[in-house]
């Protein structure tokens, strides 16, 4: 079955926002996702979801994706906890490395290079499935050290939230497909975090990253998705954006057409490349995108 999401970054007003969440549901979206970003015009996750969340009452509330670097796990096991018994289990918890340069330096913090941010990542993920279990959880890594921490309260989901997994390489591809319940296929982003590798766009690069998925996952179910940087027409991306819609023509990460159009291929990769979670990159393309959902919702 299809589901469907949008990235929603900010709002005018508390009211403003929760009206958005609200007609994401009404028209069959499946979630509400908000990017983790340190420059750039976002609302911070973490109020924003929980303000979505109090807002509706179907709707699923997450993070495309929260940037590991910015947050101890234990802190984020925390809050992910909270935010999933406020919602009434409703929480989608995406994670990844962190990659932005511009988050890293404008900020004083130090990017280090990806194998080190996606260990410090595999490590984290240890660390929040393992607080989520309850009881005293104790670890030693090379990132983390914890001494018998035990938090409340526990997801309400168990034993954890859905975890999202968003990536292009093939380290990160293959810890999604041990670890997450959705993988958000995407290009690869630069190692110095100034952008999206475009290089690695193209539909026999997507198929591949697939096939990495699969492998790695073995018999273990993974729902396989991916961000639509573009619906019907071109798209001038935003410098904050790692979208690159040029480079990923006749992917599934860029649609055109119209409404039927759209439909039947949305179909056809669901058929070819089992793909059914597909993300809105942009909130300005939701008129555009709505009665996509609103054909193929439920289906």
């Amino acid at each position: 079955m299809f589901r469907f999401a949008a990235v929603i970054r900010m709002a005018g007003s508390a009211r403003e926002w929760a009206e958005k969440a609200r007609r994401l549901e009404e028209s069959g979206f499946d979630a509400l996702l908000v990017p983790d970003h340190l420059v750039g015009p976002r609302f911070a996750p973490v109020a924003a979801m929980t303000a979505a969340a109090c807002a509706t009452s179907r709707l699923k509330v997450g993070t495309l994706v929260f940037a590991n670097d910015f947050r101890h796990p234990a802190v984020l096991a925390k809050e992910a906890a909270t935010i999933d018994v406020l919602s009434g289990g409703r929480l989608e918890l995406g994670l990844g490395t962190g990659w932005m340069a511009h988050d890293y330096h404008r900020a004083g913090l130090t990017l280090d290079p990806p194998g080190v941010r996606v260990d410090r990542l595999t490590e984290a993920i240890d660390v929040m499935k393992g607080l989520w279990r309850g009881g005293p959880f104790s670890y030693e890594g090379k990132h983390y050290t914890l001494d018998g921490l035990e938090q409340e309260p526990t997801p309400l989901q168990r034993p954890g939230p859905r975890l999202m997994l968003g990536g292009g390489g093939p380290r990160v591809l293959r810890l999604a497909a041990r670890e997450a319940d959705i993988v958000n296929l995407t290009m690869r982003v630069r190692a110095d975090g100034s952008g999206p590798d475009t290089s690695d766009g193209g539909l026999d690069a997507f198929r591949r990253k697939i096939e990495i998925v699969r492998a790695e996952a073995g018999g273990r179910e993974v729902e396989l998705g991916t961000s639509i940087l573009s619906v019907g027409r071109d798209h001038s991306d935003a410098g904050w954006s790692a979208a690159a819609p040029e480079a990923q023509t006749d992917t599934p990460q860029v649609l055109t057409g119209d409404t039927a159009k759209i439909c039947d291929d949305l179909r056809r990769w669901r058929e070819e490349l089992g793909l059914t979670y597909f993300v809105l990159h942009h909130e300005n393309e939701l008129a555009a995108f709505t009665p996509v959902v609103s054909a193929l919702v439920g289906t």
